[in-house]
């Protein structure tokens, strides 16, 4: 049961960390370029444009949920499982979530990347 749980909580972690990545990167873009900004108007209109952002709070939540999912996971599982299986199944969903939700362009080398991690997860798994 304990092993069920600890795959539960991996499968949180990469799921709330790819829906707060989404949304961060959709907040800072709806923000456009900081540097732009910051040169145009300084470091206030930065913080003001970003806290003005709904997609930021979200996303900002989104992945403190991701940490306290991981702080389960570390309770029940071994941190050589938990910390790569998190991290590799994190990359393959933004990978997929970046394609469906931000339409980016992602070439045939990073889903290639993408499928020789989901391998390593499997390994993992086993």
């Amino acid at each position: 049961m304990k092993h069920l749980y600890t795959w539960a909580a991996i499968v949180a972690v990469a799921s709330a960390s790819v829906v707060g990545d989404i949304l961060l990167a959709r907040a800072m873009k709806q923000v456009g370029d900081v540097h732009a900004l910051w040169s145009q108007s300084g470091l206030w209109a930065v913080i003001r444009r970003t806290l003005g952002n709904s997609n930021f709070f979200m996303g900002v939540t989104a992945m403190a949920l991701a940490f306290f999912s991981l702080l389960f996971a570390l309770s029940w599982g071994e941190v050589s499982l938990v910390a790569p299986a998190a991290a590799s199944l994190t990359f393959i969903g933004n990978a997929f979530a970046a394609k469906i939700f931000l339409h980016e362009r992602v070439d045939r080398r990073r889903w290639i990347a993408a499928l020789l991690v989901a391998a390593g997860v499997v390994l993992l798994a086993g």
